[in-house]
């Protein structure tokens, strides 16, 4: 049972991560509230969620920087804002250290399959991956 609520938590937290990059200026906490109230998420799943979601707000800068990095053809404000999103929930999931590295990934590909394309998951699980052995956790 805890897998699934935490994986119906990492969607929250990206349906959450999802509004708010398209409501530029805007507080993520505020959007991410919003959001869960209009869906009616219930509690095990938010509380989970309002953890990654809080990861993404106090690493922010440090998650956007290590991305740069791993993600050295592309920038940042240039990938879908899907994947933009899933690549944030992981990267925060993965500085956590309460979840292994691998299942962050299979996550973090799931979602974007789920949520962007075939090609999206694909472009996830290398950045993720690149990601999680430039942290030392591959």
């Amino acid at each position: 049972m805890r897998a699934k609520v935490e994986t119906r938590a990492r969607a929250r937290a990206l349906q959450a991560l999802y509004a708010w990059d398209m409501r530029p200026g805007q507080q993520l906490e505020r959007v991410a509230a919003q959001i869960w109230d209009d869906l009616h998420v219930p509690a095990p799943e938010r509380t989970r969620a309002a953890v990654l979601v809080r990861a993404v707000i106090s690493e922010g800068a440090e998650i956007d920087r290590a991305l740069r990095e791993v993600t050295v053809n592309w920038r940042l404000e240039r990938i879908g804002a899907i994947e933009r999103s899933v690549l944030r929930l992981g990267s925060a999931e993965l500085g956590l250290d309460d979840t292994p590295p691998r299942v962050v990934i299979q996550e973090g590909v799931k979602l974007a399959e789920r949520y962007g394309s075939a090609q999206s998951a694909r472009f996830v699980n290398g950045v993720l991956d690149a990601l999680a052995r430039q942290m030392g956790k591959l």
